[in-house]
């Protein structure tokens, strides 16, 4: 008997190895694969410029990243005794103009670096309702708790938003892999209408996007989680995010689609250099501990060129204060 319908992903081609350069962008959930994939040690950048909830502001991103063009200092606007942009998250926002140009700039140039090295760009869309600015028009990533009458809220239509990435592909993401999330977290501030509303474009338009492009994929983390895992306890505390055990469980079937048979058979060793390296014992003055590290050197060693660095160093320091 079945009491469950799992989904079965064809498997990425190419599929993605621990040389693979990645960047991912989009809602938080982008950052929960992105994070999953960081601790693999796999070549992935995640927002760079912060979280980014609608298709609109991901491909404004993109397109930024792709020009490499600086912060302007006129597009920045004062609030609270902070200068905050739009299209930036506010961990970015300065107390002086020049302070947060600074940051919005360092943290651009990296999201251009990663766009230029990229092989796969992964976009994990969260929601179709959108802010627009009622004197630009545009829609901004965040409204910084600015007065509701300065923006138009409005849902996206899947032809837009087709449109939007149609172009981005035929140009900065031209050649280059695209994987198209629609995220599992719930958007409850729109109601269980407007969230169910909100994902059925998203997931429309990405239909479309995917279809016109062969070099655009589909995954299927909403679906794994409203139609595979489909219980309450799959969600944490807050009834909006996947609990734990439901994001370890689309990264399983992430992993088992998107990487290559290699880079799958590496994971539990460097997940066991990673971990041993956070995990401080109680007696490291004993022979045991300084053992243990010259045999995480060893692995380290036969696992280049995969980057543990910090791992590293870490056990080279213990072997210098231990032996």
């Amino acid at each position: 008997m079945k009491f469950r319908t799992e989904i079965r992903i064809r498997p990425f081609d190419p599929p993605i190895g621990h040389r693979t350069p990645i960047l991912s962008l989009g809602s938080c959930f982008a950052e929960t694969i992105a994070s999953r994939l960081a601790e693999a040690r796999f070549r992935v950048t995640a927002n760079p410029i912060g979280v980014l909830f609608n298709p609109f502001s991901i491909a404004r991103t993109l397109r930024r990243f792709a020009a490499g063009e600086e912060v302007r200092r006129c597009e920045l606007h004062p609030s609270h005794g902070l200068w905050f942009h739009y299209d930036f998250h506010g961990s970015f926002s300065g107390p002086s103009p020049e302070t947060a140009l600074q940051a919005m700039n360092v943290a651009s140039q990296a999201g251009h670096a990663a766009l230029l090295r990229s092989e796969y760009v992964m976009a994990t869309f969260g929601t179709a309702w959108v802010y627009e600015r009622t004197d630009t028009g545009d829609a901004v990533a965040n409204c910084h708790r600015q007065p509701q009458a300065l923006f138009r809220r409005r849902l996206l239509e899947p032809e837009e938003i087709a449109a939007e990435w149609s172009e981005l592909l035929a140009g900065p993401l031209a050649g280059k892999r695209v994987v198209l999330t629609v995220s599992p977290v719930r958007h409850l501030a729109d109601g269980l209408e407007g969230n169910s509303l909100s994902k059925s474009v998203l997931r429309l338009a990405a239909e479309r996007i995917a279809g016109a492009f062969p070099t655009v994929r589909y995954f299927p983390a909403y679906e794994i989680l409203l139609d595979d895992l489909r219980d309450y306890r799959f969600y944490g505390d807050d009834l909006v995010h996947p609990s734990a055990q439901a994001a370890a469980y689309i990264w399983e079937k992430f992993a088992e689609a998107a990487l290559s048979p290699e880079a799958r058979g590496l994971l539990p060793r460097i997940e066991a250099v990673v971990s041993t390296a956070r995990h401080r014992p109680l007696h490291p003055e004993g022979g045991e501990f300084a053992a243990c590290c010259r045999r995480m050197l060893a692995e380290i060693e036969a696992l280049a060129p995969i980057d543990l660095h910090e791992e590293k160093a870490y056990f080279l320091r213990c072997l210098q204060i231990y032996s």
